[in-house]
């Protein structure tokens, strides 16, 4: 949300802070822990990644750890490598 992008003009960090907490009011938050890290080491053992790709395969072992299936996305081709796995919804 702070970060330029083609979509959009990036926001404060005051801002990014207000459009976050009005956005998880209409959301279940995800949280992390160790059933989150026993999938992404499988998705690692399954799939090529590195770098900055961890970020990605994280919210893909989030899901699947939570049972989530679909990801509303920006940028769908990030999540590609994982379309057996989930549904990249593009706004």
């Amino acid at each position: 949300m702070t970060r330029s992008q083609s979509w959009g003009k990036p926001l404060n960090l005051a801002a990014a802070f207000a459009d976050t907490a009005r956005i998880a009011t209409q959301m279940d938050l995800l949280e992390d822990g160790p059933a989150v890290w026993e999938r992404l080491q499988q998705l690692g053992r399954d799939y090529m990644f590195a770098g900055k790709q961890v970020h990605d395969a994280n919210i893909v072992a989030t899901m699947i750890a939570h049972g989530e299936t679909r990801l509303l996305m920006f940028n769908s081709g990030d999540f590609q490598r994982f379309a057996a796995l989930i549904e990249v919804a593009i706004p």
